[in-house]
């Protein structure tokens, strides 16, 4: 993702309201991320990607037995370590 300062970002905005059409923008206010600036599509898709998102409590016992029974790949069993 793109990054720029707030400053340079007001000089230009044409040109950052462009890019963030094609993908978003992250715009920083000394130093540090401030806000990101997006095309509506791709809000409207967050948005709705959001809405599609349910709480692990929420879930249909089968589901939660499917998760407890499932056995991950020994390919990647080196993932484990970047949980302790």
């Amino acid at each position: 993702m793109p990054r720029v300062g707030s400053l340079e970002f007001q000089r230009n905005f044409g040109e950052y309201q462009h890019q963030a059409q094609r993908e978003p923008v992250e715009i920083t206010r000394h130093g540090r991320r401030e806000f990101v600036l997006m095309s509506a599509d791709q809000y409207d898709w967050l948005k709705a990607a959001a809405q599609r998102s349910h709480r692990t409590a929420d879930a249909p016992d089968i589901v939660i037995d499917a998760v407890e029974q499932a056995e991950m790949s020994a390919e990647h069993a080196a993932l484990d370590e970047l949980l302790k």
